[in-house]
C-alpha cells in the first residue's frame, strides 16, 4: 500500500513540528555563533533602506543624508509604537463588557 506524499513544501511536517525544528535550529545557531555577527548584514542593510529612502538618488552630502535618515527611522519606529498602542487598546475595549 503506497501512501500519498505531501506536496505543500513542507515534507509533510505539521505546523508544530515545523516550528519545533525551526526552535531548534536558532538555538543551535546562537549556541555556536555571536548574535551580533549573525545579525549585523541584516541590521546594516534596514538602517541603509532609510539613507536610500531619504536620498535614493545619493545627491545629498553625507552628513545631511545621515541627518535626515535618523528622522526616517525615528519616524518609522514611533509609527510602530502608535500602532501598537492602538491595537492594544483596541483588544481592551473588546474585552470590557459594553452597557452601563
Amino acid at each position: 500500500m503506497t501512501t500519498a506524499r505531501r506536496t505543500d513544501g513542507y515534507g509533510g511536517l505539521g505546523r508544530v513540528e515545523r516550528s519545533l525544528r525551526g526552535r531548534i535550529g536558532a538555538y543551535r545557531l546562537h549556541a555556536t555563533h555571536d548574535s551580533g555577527q549573525t545579525s549585523a548584514p541584516g541590521r546594516l542593510a534596514f538602517l541603509a533602506s532609510f539613507e536610500l529612502l531619504v536620498d535614493p538618488d545619493g545627491l545629498l552630502p553625507p552628513a545631511e543624508r545621515a541627518r535626515r535618515a535618523a528622522h526616517a527611522r525615528s519616524a518609522h519606529f514611533t509609527r510602530l509604537a502608535y500602532l501598537s498602542a492602538r491595537a492594544r487598546r483596541t483588544r481592551v475595549a473588546r474585552r470590557r463588557p459594553s452597557g452601563p
